[in-house]
C-alpha cells in the first residue's frame, strides 16, 4: 500500500487518542470530582472511550478491495493501544499533566 493510499487514516490514529479518549476521560473524572487520578487510571478510561468508536475502525468492507488498508487499521489500532497504556502517547500524557494541574 502507498503512503497516500493511507494517510487519511494516519492522521485520524494521530489525533483521535488525545481528541476523542483524552479528551471524553477528562470530562468524565472533572464531572465524578476526582481531580487526581493515577496516571494508569487516565490511560485506562482513556483506552475505554477509544474503543467505543472501533465500529469505525471496522466500517470499510471486508473485501479484497479493502484488504490493506483495513489491515493497516488493525495495526494501526493495536499500536495506538499500546502506546496509551505504555505511556509512550505524547499526546496523551500531556493532557494528563494538563488534568491533574489544573483539573
Amino acid at each position: 500500500m502507498r503512503n497516500d493510499e493511507r494517510f487519511e487514516i494516519e492522521r485520524a490514529f494521530d489525533l483521535l487518542p488525545h481528541v476523542v479518549g483524552a479528551s471524553w476521560t477528562a470530562v468524565w473524572f472533572r464531572m465524578q470530582g476526582i481531580r487526581k487520578p493515577t496516571v494508569e487510571e487516565f490511560r485506562e478510561k482513556t483506552l475505554e472511550y477509544l474503543k467505543m468508536i472501533e465500529p469505525v475502525f471496522e466500517s470499510f468492507p471486508k473485501n479484497e478491495d479493502f484488504e490493506a488498508i483495513n489491515k493497516y487499521i488493525d495495526f494501526r489500532k493495536k499500536q495506538e493501544y499500546e502506546k496509551i497504556i505504555s505511556g509512550e502517547n505524547k499526546e496523551i500524557e500531556k493532557r494528563y499533566d494538563r488534568y491533574v494541574d489544573y483539573g
